[in-house]
């Protein structure tokens, strides 16, 4: 019982552990963010497709920050362009947004630092480099924090790059992108005065659909489409990120119920097969209780307190063992763990139930001894 019950909350510290850092990792991807994208616009009748329209707007992005479950956002403007360092140019995607970013997207800098918002407030030049754009234009340990580059011939400073993501789930690589302010692409490089997209982060990943709802109730107020008329935006979540989530969290926990299921199976057996050595080793004493006028049942009870008691004391050890188990785990080989409380009061309470199951065969056995046989055994 005592390898048992340490076992289930050493096994369950650990699952718990895994799965937060499932849930981190898969948090990092994005698993909580909500893509608010401007509708289609057509010309001519040619469809230029989702984003193109100018419905959207720095006002509608100032008024999501407001509805409730919003946590962070991050207005979008994107285009296209040459970088220029020296002799070495680099065709890249510019990304023009704000300055929660790196928290919606768990997105850190490695050097320098992400802008900051009297940046977007000013439109001023400053840019934020992927990884593969600073590796093609200097090199993997070049710090290019302070230098002048060149996009589509105006001149902008770096204030950061941004750590590795490689490539994301459709196939592109997320590193090869530069960042700058989104005012600065709208006044500076297009010339528009909407924006394409605003990057939501929910406050939690549970509340990432009602959060979307709302958002889309928003903007059809403000952009006063009436009911039945379609929306001149998109509202997109990351379903297949929270599908992710929901199906690593389901088989960790089918994972911890069966090892817990083992566990607790093995430590039954054994009380089982300590109690069977009992009541043979002490027939003797059992036909003497029964000859002096003890009932079955008063000997039924004695083994089942005995069975219970020690299940409960082998639990208790078990939990201090699993505790130190846990901690040592973390501490030897790195691994995240996390005990949790409902882990031990389940393991103990399934030691108390373990004895009773367990320790009633025996129990019964003892009971249904002839006093005369008992006497006589040796």
């Amino acid at each position: 019982m005592i390898i048992g019950v340490a076992a289930v909350i050493t096994m369950v510290a650990l699952g718990t552990g895994a799965q937060s850092s499932i849930e981190s990792q898969i948090q990092s991807a994005g698993t909580n963010m909500i893509m608010v994208s401007a509708g289609n616009f057509s010309q001519g009748g040619v469809r230029q497709g989702q984003g193109n329209a100018s419905t959207l707007t720095p006002d509608d992005s100032t008024a999501i920050q407001q509805i409730q479950g919003v946590q962070y956002k991050a207005s979008g403007v994107n285009t296209r362009g040459q970088v220029v360092a020296g002799n070495s140019n680099w065709g890249t995607q510019i990304q023009g947004t704000d300055v929660d970013l790196p928290l919606i997207r768990s997105w850190p800098t490695v050097q320098g630092s992400f802008f900051t918002p009297t940046d977007v407030a000013t439109a001023a030049k400053v840019a934020v480099l992927g990884s593969i754009v600073r590796d093609q234009l200097w090199s993997p340990d070049f710090n290019p924090v302070g230098q002048i580059i060149r996009i589509n011939n105006l001149p902008f400073t770096v204030s950061g790059v941004l750590s590795s993501k490689g490539q994301s789930g459709m196939g592109t690589d997320q590193d090869d992108v530069v960042f700058v302010p989104y005012t600065t692409v709208m006044k500076k490089m297009r010339g528009i005065t909407f924006i394409q997209n605003v990057t939501v982060s929910a406050a939690s990943a549970g509340d990432t659909s009602a959060t979307a709802d709302r958002i889309a109730a928003l903007l059809r107020f403000r952009h006063k489409i009436q009911p039945g008329d379609p929306d001149d935006f998109m509202v997109r979540t990351m379903e297949e990120m929270a599908s992710v989530r929901v199906q690593a969290t389901q088989t960790m926990t089918a994972l911890l119920a069966s090892i817990a299921g083992v566990s607790l199976l093995v430590g039954g057996i054994g009380i089982m097969n300590i109690m069977l050595v009992s009541v043979t080793e002490r027939t003797r004493e059992i036909g003497l209780r029964l000859a002096i006028g003890a009932r079955g049942r008063d000997v039924l009870l004695q083994f089942l307190v005995e069975a219970v008691v020690l299940s409960l004391f082998g639990g208790t050890i078990g939990i201090g063992l699993g505790f130190a188990l846990s901690k040592g785990v973390t501490l030897w080989m790195s691994w995240p763990t996390a005990v949790s409380p409902q882990a031990v009061l389940v393991a103990f309470g399934f030691a108390a139930i373990t004895g009773v199951f367990f320790g009633f065969y025996p129990a019964q056995k003892a009971a249904a001894l002839d006093p005369i046989d008992a006497l006589r055994f040796e």
